[in-house]
């Protein structure tokens, strides 16, 4: 449920989930549309799917029996639309194992604690490379745990223990937080092992913000240029323009080779002198030198541009029957919506400029379309006792990748036999009469909808 969605909006279907199926029998046993239903208002309804299918996959495997895997290599090898962050997060979090789990949020704080200056969203070898720094963390922090705080299961693994799961949380949480994608430094509880922001007080010392004994050799030893040494960062520029780290230029460079990673390529170590404490840890920078700091550390990790939503026109059109039952159809088990109703729609052609009147005549046409379920075989829907109420407004709605206008229509059917009352039994588009709209799982999107016919019908529009 977290999964996209915020912690305070999540707490109430969480406790209305648990309520209704505190088990995950109770929940294999349970019907889709109940599933849906549950989880209406949330949004990426696959999700839904997608945890009922693996409830019943559980409970019916006769390995599993009804218990979820402990280990994060199982967790995606046997149960279906676990991926590897979901299954990092119940290995470590439910069963105490040393696995990572990463998220954008973790992604990001990894990144500015390298230094490494990559696409942390399409570079597979950025991302396989940060994941590789999460695992080994993990790691050494379940290694770390005191005597008696843990304890090694049958087969001698790693310490068990809520050491990672703990640990995990704890990133997600200061990336949600502290190392947003503007960062507060300056409270930041890990910035004596934060690359990028020695990196920034090396900056702000050039600039005569901060004292000279901060310089780079006291910082790190032998420190060279990125560029010359590292073959995942990109290349940037400093820009002095105070742009808070969004001007970033790319060098015309020779693409180099890429390698299989591991941490040791992310080494540096600070040098501890000998009498007294680090210059860069006692130091506090004042404000303009944190402004260099945190401007330098939003540049982490390498912003992408994001692709053009692309725009879409639907016609969403509503049939009403003189006894108040409503035709709705039931969207593809695969793809957006997955699974669930809404009322007949036809999405219009990328290249259509469309207009009141010209939506008015698409409507009419696609309606005369469903001729078969509406009750007989007319050749337009002049012939059926058919009538336009008119367009009722437009919705528009969001998607990750589609900005969506959906325009709705009304229609009042008013001929009523055995034809329009069976259920259409294409499984690839079921259909069927309904007089429960309210109950019935649909997208947020499409309730919007609903609400403007409501509106409509009870004004007796």
């Amino acid at each position: 449920m977290l999964q996209q969605t915020r912690v305070a909006v999540v707490i109430e279907y969480w406790n209305r989930w648990m309520k209704k199926w505190p088990t995950i029998h109770d929940l294999a046993a349970a019907e889709p549309e109940e599933v849906l239903a549950a989880w209406r208002g949330l949004g990426y309804y696959s999700r839904a799917t997608r945890i009922h299918e693996a409830a019943k996959l559980v409970t019916s495997d006769a390995g599993m029996q009804g218990l979820l895997p402990a280990s994060a290599e199982e967790l995606q090898a046997k149960v279906p639309g676990v991926g590897r962050y979901t299954a990092g997060a119940i290995s470590a979090i439910v069963f105490g194992r040393a696995a990572p789990m990463v998220d954008g949020n973790v992604l990001r704080v990894l990144s500015r604690q390298l230094g490494l200056f990559g696409d942390v969203k399409t570079d597979k070898v950025v991302v396989d490379a940060l994941w590789a720094a999460a695992d080994g963390l993990a790691k050494a922090v379940a290694k770390d745990a005191p005597v008696g705080d843990g304890r090694l299961d049958m087969r001698h693994e790693p310490l068990v223990s809520d050491r990672p799961g703990r640990w995990g949380q704890a990133l997600m949480e200061l990336g949600s937080t502290l190392c947003t994608p503007k960062p507060n430094c300056a409270v930041c509880p890990i910035t004596s092992t934060c690359r990028a922001y020695a990196e920034g007080l090396q900056l702000s010392v050039q600039k005569g913000l901060a004292p000279e004994d901060l310089a780079p050799t006291s910082i790190a030893p032998e420190v060279v240029d990125v560029e010359d040494c590292c073959e995942l960062c990109k290349p940037f520029e400093e820009s002095g323009s105070g742009d808070q780290g969004s001007n970033i230029t790319t060098l015309d460079k020779k693409p180099r080779a890429r390698k299989q990673v591991s941490l040791q390529s992310f080494a540096f170590t600070k040098t501890v002198k000998s009498q007294g404490s680090s210059p860069s840890l006692s130091f506090t920078p004042n404000a303009d030198a944190m402004e260099v700091i945190v401007n330098h550390a939003r540049k982490f990790p390498v912003k992408v541009i994001k692709k053009e939503v692309r725009r879409e026109e639907t016609l969403v059109c509503v049939i009403r029957r003189s006894d108040g039952r409503y035709l709705i159809h039931r969207r593809p088990q695969k793809g957006l919506l997955a699974g669930l109703w809404e009322f007949p729609s036809l999405i219009l052609p990328s290249t259509n400029h469309s207009t009141p009147k010209t939506r008015k005549k698409d409507a009419a046409q696609f309606i005369s379309t469903l001729s078969g379920i509406l009750g007989s075989k007319p050749k337009s829907s002049r012939d059926l006792d058919l009538k336009h109420v008119g367009e009722l407004g437009s919705v528009p709605w969001l998607f990750s990748h589609i900005k969506l206008t959906m325009h709705v229509h009304l229609f009042e059917l008013h001929t009523i036999n055995d034809i329009a009352n069976a259920h259409v039994s294409d499984p690839d588009r079921p259909s069927r009469w309904t007089d429960t709209v309210d109950e019935e799982s649909m997208g947020t999107g499409m309730r919007k909808c609903w609400a403007l016919v409501r509106t409509a019908v009870g004004s007796g529009s």
